[in-house]
């Protein structure tokens, strides 16, 4: 154990705690927020680290895909490694199929939505059960800034789930592109077409509107519509 450092220790012990009551491991923000490591680069340095030494074997391109290995098991858990193995987990098992990955590219405002595709803008990721989000089309999560939806239920903070495509329905809850006194930024807003403008309406009475012309609507770009929220509980 002269190998790990305390800090080492505490992430290699709670890598093996989540995968053998869970039966997955955790991602890095839940390995921050258990030990109070603020950054994700902070917990990638120790399982870096790890690594190297040899306690753990990673996918750097998941989320989850780090198992300690048997040097690892045997360093948390000493004698009970052999006979006590983690449930329902190995690093090479197929995804199920019930469960699908959803990318989150951080705060709404921040990030404008041109490269939801780039990897490298990634800030987490997470498994919810697919009849959440139906089959049709490509997901990405969203981190909401502000509180210009808290009627329909969405606040401050909050992640949405987000259907990438380029129409809506009168009324639908969508994220766009919208130019906002010559500065473009992603918004959250329902989405009313009328007879020569656009109506992007807060559900918050007490916000105004955003109407965007019919001639200028070619500068707004309609990234997806909402198709779920989830909440984090501290």
């Amino acid at each position: 154990m002269r190998q790990l450092t305390e800090r080492q220790r505490a992430v290699l012990r709670t890598i093996v705690s989540s995968i053998a009551t869970q039966g997955y491991p955790p991602t890095l923000r839940e390995i921050g927020h258990k030990l109070g490591i603020k950054s994700t680069n902070g917990v990638n340095d120790h399982l870096k680290a790890l690594e190297k030494k040899g306690f753990l074997s990673r996918d750097d391109q998941k989320s989850r895909a780090m198992v300690p290995t048997d040097r690892g098991k045997r360093a948390i858990l000493g004698h009970r490694a052999k006979i006590l193995p983690f449930p329902g987990y190995a690093r090479e098992r197929r995804p199920n199929d019930d469960l699908v990955s959803i990318p989150i590219y951080g705060d709404i405002a921040a990030h404008a939505g041109r490269d939801h595709d780039d990897d490298h803008h990634v800030t987490d990721r997470v498994q919810i059960d697919r009849m959440l989000i139906g089959d049709r089309g490509d997901v990405f999560g969203l981190r909401v800034d502000g509180e210009s939806m808290i009627e329909d239920g969405i606040f401050d903070g909050d992640y949405i789930f987000v259907r990438k495509q380029s129409t809506a329905s009168p009324g639908a809850i969508v994220v766009a592109l919208i130019d906002a006194s010559g500065f473009i930024e992603a918004s959250v807003k329902r989405f009313y077409p009328e007879r020569d403008r656009i109506r992007f309406q807060p559900s918050n009475s007490a916000m105004e509107p955003i109407y965007v012309s019919r001639k200028d609507y070619q500068e707004t770009q309609i990234l997806g519509i909402v198709v779920g929220v989830y909440r984090k509980f501290d």
